[in-house]
């Protein structure tokens, strides 16, 4: 087994083992970090299909914006779990400690000690160039130029119309 298929069975591991966790947790905070965990190995599955501009949105819009935006949002609304979670649960403090040693050991090993198993093939190299960000421009803005354009035209009215119903409620 080579290391692609190691790590596709680790994230995809991972990827299914957060997803069943986020929809079984009773506080919606505890579930909001598996799906972030979930955002996380999700993205990793797209590094592995070469697709490293869906993969870096996939960590900016989602796990960094989205999900910021909805835990500011649970914990406004329930500010009176927040204490218990951190003094009941004493053993998840110990375990966030040792995974977070995990992970740390592993990236040390890697910048250490790892070195690449092969040269690519052309075709692995052409993958790998298709998911540029500078191809996916270049494509966008040649060939795909009027469906971005309607696109932000329909972000353009969607936004005008929410202010428009959002100022006649204020009148």
């Amino acid at each position: 087994m080579n290391l692609e298929i190691i790590l596709f069975i680790l994230l995809a591991t991972i990827a299914a083992v957060t997803s069943v966790l986020m929809i079984t947790r009773k506080n919606a905070v505890i579930s909001a970090v598996f799906l972030v965990l979930n955002f996380f190995a999700l993205a990793g599955l797209y590094l592995l299909l070469n697709a490293q501009f869906i993969s870096v949105v996939q960590i900016i819009v989602y796990a960094g914006a989205i999900m910021v935006l909805f835990l500011f949002v649970l914990m406004l609304l329930r500010t009176e779990n927040e204490n218990q979670i951190l003094t009941d649960k004493k053993p998840i403090k110990y375990f966030a400690v040792l995974i977070t040693v995990f992970v740390f050991l592993q990236l040390v090993f890697l910048i250490f000690k790892g070195e690449p198993s092969r040269d690519l093939t052309p075709d692995e190299i052409a993958s790998i160039n298709t998911g540029t960000i500078q191809n996916i421009g270049r494509e966008l803005y040649t060939n795909y130029i009027i469906p971005f354009e309607a696109a932000g035209f329909l972000l353009l009215a969607a936004t005008i119309g929410a202010i428009v119903l959002a100022k006649k409620k204020f009148e």
